[in-house]
């Protein structure tokens, strides 16, 4: 990207921000991402005018950051959308920012800067609120938590057009998996809309948002990670109601991640635009004869992890074995590449190494050894177990990020910003929901008490949660009420395997070759139990002790 510019780039570090402080200039951020359209436009028009290029090299210490190998300082500087532009005082606090920006506009952004800059100097710069130190409010879990969410599912329901919102419209997966045990009119109507709205027909996969409320200006770019997450909801669509509607997509978008973003050795971040041509509006033949998207294949851990999980979860619904393969394939790529003594390292591409102990990589990376547990059986990666695997990688989290009740999202340490601690509300649910499902699968008690506290830590604040963040009323339902678990004395690939992994509950656990009599499933909720020899007493048994389902 940065050959399309006549700015100077420099890399993020200490050697750009100790420029900025003996030169006394400010910064100008930019936040950019392979897949982002805007980002390539902006680039090409306003960043490659002589004039502009010219000003920001002589009055500002220019750095770009691509937002995907950079999540810490994606999560710190992000205006709201990429490209983001920020400009900082050399100590990286921000002085004001915005978007896109074309010419003119940056011509006046960077005049006022400079106005700015001249009466405060590095005065200018604030410390954004989330990390000015202040512990998120605490409170006690309750069932107010998954009430009031559940509420906001149809407060903020788009009944003409479905989703929530109305404006920009996101996919919001996780918000429709918690809708679909709690509010399944209104996550299937929301899948529709997805499904007409953002998914590819030619080659598979969604597009990551549309412009517009009534999802017909799609952003075309694809990210692993909204494709991983829209496969598993699509997929969970189908479990709770046998359609082929919801089946299909998940299916094509499996074949679009192995066709499209395998790298040979693991999944791809994204597909982008393709430059100069409007290639996803062309049938299947136009698109052989027109340059591709751009491609970024570097394998990140946590985008990886969340399609390991997605493809676990359509293998066990639907016995597909290619989303099986792939899947044991990624998590061995993790395994073996980026984990180490239970550190999560975000990427290893070309001789360039990413963070590590990013909290983010940790939640989904647990939560995938977790599933791999429970559709996969008792083997393992890297050596572990799946389950071994799962506690080191939750342990090493615990040792290092949890503190004062919750999890920072990172080491708090480096320049600028990133020395600061962030507590994400997203990143602590995620992780919480990972260690519930590590409780009772280890049996191990000690992480249901880290996902309790991790929630209390933020419990206070329940009112002002959103559809954004459903998943917090999914962990504190799961908290408050054990889950339904099912257990198998036998392998995986049993018809009693096999029909526990489609129960309609997709926050049930599964756990074959557990400590059960042979060729017999116990399934569990709470206290109660029954047991099963058939896959139609499986069922029959479910019904009985989830009499509400």
């Amino acid at each position: 990207m940065t050959d399309e510019t006549r700015v100077e780039w420099r890399a993020w570090g200490a050697d750009a921000f100790a420029e900025a402080q003996s030169a006394d200039k400010p910064i100008l951020l930019s936040l950019t991402a392979t897949w982002c359209s805007d980002c390539h436009e902006m680039d090409a028009e306003t960043y490659a005018e002589p004039r502009i290029a010219a000003n920001i090299n002589d009055d500002f210490v220019p750095i770009r950051v691509d937002v995907d190998r950079h999540p810490r300082i994606r999560e710190r500087y992000n205006m709201g959308g990429f490209p983001s532009t920020v400009f900082l005082t050399p100590d990286g606090r921000p002085m004001t920012g915005t978007t896109f920006v074309r010419p003119d506009g940056m011509r006046q952004v960077i005049e006022r800067v400079r106005e700015v800059w001249e009466k405060k100097g590095s005065d200018a710069g604030r410390m954004p609120r989330a990390l000015a130190g202040d512990l998120p409010p605490g409170g006690e879990l309750s069932e107010r938590i998954e009430e009031h969410l559940a509420g906001q599912l149809e407060v903020t329901f788009d009944e003409q057009h479905g989703g929530w919102g109305d404006a920009q419209k996101f996919p919001l997966p996780r918000t429709i998996e918690f809708a679909l045990k709690r509010d399944q009119q209104r996550a299937l109507r929301s899948l529709d809309a997805v499904r007409d709205g953002l998914f590819d027909p030619v080659e598979g996969g969604f597009f990551r948002y549309a412009d517009d409320r009534s999802w017909t200006n799609p952003h075309r770019e694809k990210t692993l990670e909204s494709n991983a997450a829209l496969l598993r909801a699509f997929a969970n669509g189908y479990r709770y109601t046998g359609d082929s509607a919801y089946r299909d997509p998940a299916v094509e978008t499996a074949h679009f991640l192995v066709e499209s973003l395998w790298s040979g050795t693991g999944f791809g971040g994204s597909m982008g635009p393709a430059a100069g041509t409007d290639y996803y509006l062309l049938g299947a033949e136009g698109r052989e004869d027109s340059p591709g998207p751009r491609t970024d294949f570097t394998v990140y851990a946590g985008g990886n992890a969340l399609a390991v999980d997605a493809l676990l979860v359509l293998a066990g619904l639907t016995d597909d074995e290619t989303a099986r393969k792939y899947a044991d394939r990624a998590l061995h790529r993790i395994g073996e590449d980026l984990v180490d003594d239970g550190v999560v390292t975000h990427f290893r591409s070309g001789g360039d190494t990413g963070e590590s102990l990013l909290l983010e990589d940790h939640a989904r990376v647990v939560a995938a050894a977790c599933r791999a547990r429970q559709v996969l059986g008792t083997d393992g990666v890297a050596g572990e177990s799946y389950l071994d695997f799962a506690t080191s990688v939750a342990d090493t989290a615990i040792d290092e990020l949890l503190d004062d009740g919750s999890f920072r999202d990172g080491p708090a340490t480096g320049d600028g910003l990133l020395a600061h601690p962030l507590r994400p509300l997203d990143g602590n649910v995620e992780m919480a929901n990972a260690l519930v499902d590590l409780a009772i699968l280890t049996g191990d008690d000690r992480y249901r008490d880290v996902a309790e506290e991790t929630m209390a830590a933020f419990a206070g604040a329940w009112d002002r949660i959103g559809v954004q963040v459903a998943e917090f009323g999914s962990v504190a339902a799961r908290l408050l009420r054990d889950p339904l678990v099912v257990e198998i004395g036998g392998d995986v690939g049993t018809d009693l395997h096999r029909a526990a992994l489609r129960v309609a509950d997709h926050e049930a656990l599964v756990v074959p070759d557990a400590d059960v009599e042979h060729e017999t499933a116990r399934v569990s909720l709470g206290e109660t139990n029954r047991e099963a020899t058939t896959p139609d007493e499986l069922m029959r048994a479910v019904s009985s002790v989830t009499p509400d389902a």
